[in-house]
């Protein structure tokens, strides 16, 4: 039977759950302490595996509410009422016209567009050398455009990049940049020499595209909606299935060995995905350690608190401080 790297971190979570108990720990030592440990163990693990939630897009930069949201959406809002880039996604808009136009503005901004911050790089610099793999559920393309290897990136819920039709039985996924860039002119956001589009100088911009830019399924004439994981007619593709095998075959390949499972970001929503298997791997691996990085719900189970390292912190913060340890340790 075909390995599913996404149904074991499942099943592993599931175990978490009824295997390590309900004792919680925010791990041991100052500040301090255990970002040196972090630090140590990010360059001696045989192994990182990275998972990765909105927690670390968040401290990329990538916010949906507050002035981002306000630059290119303010029209919107005055219009609606709504007052972030999230409940502007499910608003029941009377024409498609302001649908697609508003979710052509969402995909620009949050999966064409670069990181207001460079989190993603800095931790590209530290991994760059590491045997590395990520698991993650953002769906932004910002490991990607960071210089991660894509055959070491698993998204399981998605890509802002991609489309996939309305009807199940086409089980494929679209790109959507081109419909993208379309709908960003037709809405008269201007494109400048570096390519990125911006707000005009007259900040005269349509909410609506035409009809005839409406995206359609090429194979079939379908309508179209985003390739994000809310329920069953998720389209896991070919290559997310080639992924899933990638990360499954990451893990067989490791077990035992020193491992790091490095959380990054990743809240209470969707646990059973990376939290969870990986307290699970954690425990089951005497050798593993354990490292979440997260600023308000950095914690472990006390069954492996000697092997964790849980720093409450913003994950730029971190990787910023340890970039600065790495060039003070080269200059002496």
């Amino acid at each position: 039977m075909q390995r599913n790297g996404y149904q074991e971190t499942i099943e592993k979570g599931i175990k978490a759950v009824r295997n390590l108990g309900r004792q919680m720990s925010y791990g041991t030592g100052t500040k301090e302490e255990r970002l040196e440990r972090l630090k140590k163990e990010m360059e001696t693990a045989e192994a990182v595996v990275i998972g990765a939630g909105a927690g670390l897009s968040t401290s990329a930069g990538f916010t949906y509410s507050g002035e981002r949201f306000e630059r290119y959406f303010s029209d919107f809002r005055k219009k609606y009422g709504f007052q972030d880039m999230y409940s502007g996604g499910f608003y029941p808009y009377p024409k498609k016209e302001e649908f697609w136009a508003y979710w052509a503005r969402y995909i620009y901004i949050n999966r064409y567009m670069d990181a207001p911050k460079p989190v993603y790089q800095r931790l590209f610099e530290r991994m760059r050398e590491q045997d590395y793999f990520v698991i993650t559920t953002n769906v932004d393309h910002q490991f990607q455009k960071a210089g991660f290897d894509k055959r070491r990136l698993f998204y399981t819920q998605g890509d802002y990049g991609l489309f996939q039709s309305v009807n199940p039985d086409i089980r494929e996924t679209f790109d959507n940049q081109e419909w993208v860039m379309q709908a960003m002119e037709a809405q008269s956001f201007e494109k400048g020499e570096d390519g990125m589009f911006r707000m005009p100088e007259n900040g005269k911009i349509s909410m609506e595209i035409p009809a005839e830019l409406f995206p359609v399924c090429p194979v079939d004439g379908s309508e179209f909606v985003m390739n994000l994981r809310s329920d069953d007619s998720f389209v896991e593709d070919a290559g997310w299935h080639k992924a899933s095998e990638r990360y499954a075959d990451f893990l067989h390949r490791n077990e035992g060995r020193h491992v790091l499972y490095l959380e990054l970001g990743v809240g209470s929503n969707t646990p059973v995905i990376i939290k969870y298997p990986f307290w699970q791997m954690t425990a089951s691996n005497e050798k593993a350690v354990y490292a979440c990085v997260n600023y308000g719900e950095a914690v472990c189970p006390a069954v492996i608190e000697k092997r964790s390292v849980c720093i409450d912190e913003d994950i730029g913060v971190v990787m910023d401080g340890m970039s600065i340890r790495m060039h003070t340790d080269l200059q002496r």
